[in-house]
């Protein structure tokens, strides 16, 4: 109890310190008493949050008005986050077409949700089929049950693996779900060394999807692409073709982010 305590202390610390920036964003310039009434604080801890972002260099106080507004600080932050998303999106876009041209298929670009240790989509291609695996932006899927997630966690550094592993619930999902970490990890070994990672009704009932990594010059997996099929429209017989193509495009896609070489075989940091 006097562990979680801390920890509570903690959290509406961070809630009241993001009620001030929201309380910043919404006008140009406000008063103390209404940043401590919109967050839903004392004017005293208002006071003292305000002059720690002030000293950061985050917020600015009119020397007139006394009112406080944001700085560019902020939002320069922000500016460069969305630039390196926008690289991202103009990059896998191009190989994320020729995919959809080439197969018909759903095409799908995830990144890797730290918090909550999951694949967030935030790119697509729908297939040209009425009967096809559509997906959603902004949807997070789990880790373990994705081709998407495989090939995001195989050019990951062990240690990093192993903690997102300890906060998987690994549920069992559809009838091949992989619910045993031992047996995930030998997954994402042979996912690093053949260069894709693959899922056969994993995810969800007669969906199958290969997904490659996108790479930056460490050698590490900023993204992945993967393609889905409904189970009745795979055809073994173009598996080869599938192959190449995820390779082509995820190689592509990471030499334009500085990685040099095939992806197939390659761990994270390039060893």
């Amino acid at each position: 109890m006097n562990e979680e305590r801390p920890k509570a202390d903690n959290a509406a610390a961070v809630l009241k310190v993001f009620a001030v920036l929201e309380a910043l964003v919404e006008d140009r310039r406000v008063s103390l008493a209404d940043i401590a009434q919109k967050a839903m604080t004392s004017k005293t801890t208002a006071h003292r949050l305000i002059q720690t972002m002030v000293d950061l260099g985050y917020v600015e106080q009119d020397p007139e008005t006394e009112r406080y507004g944001l700085t560019l600080k902020l939002f320069s932050m922000g500016a460069r986050t969305l630039s390196e998303r926008t690289d991202l999106l103009r990059v896998a876009d191009k190989v994320m077409g020729r995919l959809s041209r080439k197969t018909g298929e759903s095409i799908n670009l995830g990144v890797l949700d730290e918090w909550e240790h999951k694949v967030t989509y935030i790119h697509k291609y729908d297939s040209a089929f009425s009967l096809s695996m559509r997906s959603t932006l902004g949807l997070r899927n789990p880790l373990h049950s994705t081709s998407l997630g495989k090939a995001l966690m195989a050019w990951r550094d062990e240690e990093e693996v192993l903690v997102h592993l300890k906060a998987m619930e690994m549920q069992k999902l559809a009838p091949n779900t992989i619910t045993d970490p031992a047996v995930y990890l030998e997954q994402l070994r042979v996912t690093r060394a053949r260069g894709y990672a693959e899922e056969i009704e994993e995810s969800e009932a007669g969906v199958r999807c290969m997904a490659t990594p996108i790479l930056n010059h460490l050698g590490q997996s900023i993204a992945a692409i993967s393609v889905a099929f409904p189970l009745f429209r795979f055809q073994e017989t173009r598996l080869e073709e599938y192959i190449q193509l995820l390779r082509e495009a995820g190689e592509a896609a990471s030499t334009a982010f500085g990685h040099v070489g095939p992806i197939a075989g390659r761990r994270s940091g390039g060893e």
